[in-house]
């Protein structure tokens, strides 16, 4: 049996829940470490590399220094009016989003690669199979990286997060790319050919992906999100509410993960 994990954006809010979950599930018996494929997007690429380099989410029960910021509301406005608008078809949509995030006024790439750092710890690519998604910025062509690609580790995750208007494109090999959340969502498809699949999405009350097995946040973590996913206030109460969902989600798919599951 092949298992693989798919891990959602969700931004800072969902960064925190994921790792949350993580703690929590592993507490409760499921250790989703054991993955032979993990899938990451956006917040997911983040938690997803720590996972598969070996690094322990509890660490982010807290989050000092890191920095991480709110939109610019005008830019946001752009991104979803774009993605919204019925005129244009889905590469020209990413086409001007890409645009969009060039143009952003936001901190210097080496801020946005530093603050993945702290936040991953690790610099190689690990021997589980990764794959990290991203876009890019100019034609609107979806990257998904892996330890044979043109990204390290740190660019990889680093342009998989790089929300337009929020964080800048992440150059690798002479291209921008920006957040992997515009390839699919949670990029579900690339775990397609495994035989147990786990997604976990932390937009999935929003943009759900139809997994067959998909963990989602319940009342009490929409709660503890509040209304803007990029609220770094919102960190501790986020990881809190994950950590609360292990137990019953690991009732949900313990018996599945754990090949224990005879039905």
């Amino acid at each position: 049996m092949t298992r693989a994990l798919v891990l959602g954006p969700g931004g800072v809010a969902g960064t925190a829940w994921l790792a949350g979950l993580v703690v929590g599930l592993r507490r409760a018996g499921v250790d989703l470490a054991d993955a032979d494929l993990i899938v990451g997007t956006s917040a997911g690429a983040i938690v997803g590399a720590m996972i598969a380099t070996g690094q322990d989410p509890s660490r982010l029960a807290t989050l000092n220094g890191s920095g991480n910021g709110t939109a610019g509301p005008d830019k946001s406005a752009e991104v979803f009016a774009t993605l919204g608008d019925p005129t244009l078809d889905h590469g020209e949509k990413l086409r001007r989003i890409g645009r969009a995030a060039l143009t952003a006024d936001v901190p210097p790439e080496q801020n946005h690669l530093d603050r993945t750092a702290a936040l991953i710890t690790a610099r190689d690519w690990p021997e589980q199979r990764l794959l990290i998604t991203a876009v890019d910025t100019e034609t609107g062509e979806a990257a998904v990286w892996d330890q044979d690609g043109d990204a390290s580790l740190l660019s990889a995750v680093a342009s998989s997060y790089a929300v337009p208007g929020l964080y800048p494109p992440v150059t690798i090999n002479g291209h921008r790319y920006m957040d992997g959340a515009f390839r699919g969502g949670a990029n579900a498809d690339l775990a397609a050919d495994a035989d147990t699949v786990v997604v976990i999405e932390p937009l999935g009350h929003v943009f759900p992906s139809g997994a067959a097995v998909s963990i989602t946040p319940d009342e009490a973590t929409l709660a503890a999100f509040g209304p803007d996913l990029h609220d770094l206030s919102a960190w501790e109460a986020s990881f809190e509410a994950g950590l609360r969902q292990g137990a019953p989600a690991a009732e949900r798919i313990g018996g599945l993960w754990n090949g224990t599951d005879n039905r």
